[in-house]
């Protein structure tokens, strides 16, 4: 499908009944028609692609999902967005997310929620949840998310599409709306593995404009493309971490990820059971460290330099209705935790002690992975998708869908998730988590999981 019939069936489809809210903005039909016409043979020559709607764009505006920054356009471009265009890729329209980044289901977006194309009862998953039903629904083959504990494999694994986040330092975050600085990656989702894995590498590289980017050469697709299915995994030794799956599991997600392990082993894998004791503490360490970045990195938002401003009679009462009526409660409610997390008195008990569980998690994984474990393997979410509005008075229940996703987050290593097979109808997601830059090994692995999915 070219990128001016995909524009026009996502308006067709947006605009009807039967919408998703996937998209925040679309892009104007000449603007998509002229770059269509100026694709010279790149890579993604005329594929249109679908971008979240906290990564800057020129022609498109970024409001990150906010009342806040509602009809603001960016004066420069992100460099993912840049590279894609470079590519040939065209920018189909920006996608609907939790506000800022902050959640696990889309329901936090400012303009209404995105439903789920499997079960249009059901969340997409957060916070990238419209790049995630964007790919699922067939609007586009590809899209661009963002991910912080989770925010693009959790989606994805609801949706039933590939997410993946790279290594920290891979991808540049210039031009990405800060969440959680330390934390924040670019990802990729896809219909399929190659997809996915096709749009990161041309958004991979290093780029000066990121103090964190890592002076690397881009993902060559060379390492992962081309070979023959099932793929051949002899000599590899996956890891299946114990605390990944908890007695109380849904039996159904642990039937999943048995099978996928079979695959692993018909593939010439070795498969063996590891132990990663400090993934108890990730949830807890995780709502500390981002919610304390995201207490400094918002203070921006104070109506004298980005969108909305609200007129009062002080300089702080401007403040504060700015930020009253601009900011949803979620991102209120995590700026207060960040703040009090940060206060006087309480940094060290708070931040500091986050800090030390977050080394002690980057060493497990670095002494796992040394101890001739190639990859490892869990479920993605503890369950599929939930229903719109089951969790979303209850932040506790909600912050726990994080549980599989935030340790290799914290740690900063390249992990995905790919579909493997369905409970009740609805997708269910494995995740693969790497050494660092070892996202092609990662790559070949989840082909394997995809080809013998086809066979099912």
């Amino acid at each position: 499908m070219s990128a001016r019939a995909a524009l026009d069936a996502i308006r067709a489809a947006e605009q009807s009944s039967n919408g998703l809210n996937a998209f925040l903005s679309i892009a104007d039909p000449d603007a998509v028609s002229a770059a269509q016409a100026d694709a010279d043979g790149g890579p993604l020559c005329g594929v249109p692609i679908a971008v979240k709607d906290n990564l800057a764009t020129l022609d498109l505006f970024t409001t990150c999902a906010s009342r806040l920054l509602e009809g603001y356009r960016s004066p420069f471009e992100a460099t993912v967005v840049r590279r894609l265009r470079d590519a040939g890729g065209v920018v189909i329209g920006k996608t609907n997310m939790d506000e800022f980044g902050m959640g696990s289901s889309t329901e936090n977006s400012a303009f209404g929620p995105t439903l789920n194309p499997h079960d249009r009862r059901r969340v997409p998953g957060g916070s990238s949840g419209g790049s995630a039903a964007a790919v699922a629904a067939g609007y586009v083959p590809m899209a661009l998310g963002s991910d912080t504990g989770g925010s693009v494999r959790q989606p994805a694994a609801f949706c039933g599409v590939v997410g993946i986040k790279p290594t920290y330092g891979r991808v540049s975050r210039y031009g990405l709306v800060a969440f959680a600085s330390s934390l924040d990656h670019v990802g990729t989702f896809g219909r399929t593995v190659d997809d996915a894995a096709r749009l990161l590498a041309i958004v991979s590289g290093y780029d000066p404009r990121d103090a964190m980017s890592q002076d690397r050469p881009p993902l060559d697709p060379r390492e992962f493309e081309g070979r023959a299915p099932p793929g051949d995994l002899a000599g590899l030794t996956v890891g299946v971490p114990l605390e990944y799956l908890p007695d109380h599991m849904d039996a159904p997600v642990r039937e999943r990820m048995e099978v996928a392990l079979d695959h692993f082993r018909a593939a010439g894998a070795t498969v063996r059971e590891v132990s990663l004791p400090a993934t108890e503490l990730a949830v807890p360490c995780y709502y500390v460290l981002a919610t304390a970045e995201a207490s400094s990195n918002l203070a921006r938002f104070d109506g004298v330099r980005f969108g909305r401003r609200v007129s009062a009679e002080s300089v702080p009462g401007m403040y504060e209705a700015t930020r009253g009526q601009g900011l949803g409660l979620e991102v209120k409610r995590r700026i207060m935790l960040g703040t009090f997390a940060l206060s006087a008195g309480y940094s060290d008990a708070y931040y500091g002690a986050a800090q030390r569980v977050r080394a002690a998690i980057r060493a497990e994984f670095r002494r796992t992975f040394s101890a001739g474990v190639d990859l490892l393997f869990t479920p993605t979410t503890p369950s599929p998708a939930f229903q719109i509005g089951e969790k979303i008075d209850d932040p506790l229940e909600m912050y726990r869908e994080d549980v599989f996703t935030t340790p290799a987050s914290l740690a900063g290593v390249p992990a995905m998730t790919v579909p493997i097979g369905r409970v009740d109808a609805l997708p269910v997601g494995g995740q693969i988590i790497a050494p660092w830059w070892e996202e092609a090994r990662m790559i070949r692995a989840a082909r394997v999981l995809e080809w013998a999915g086809r066979d099912a």
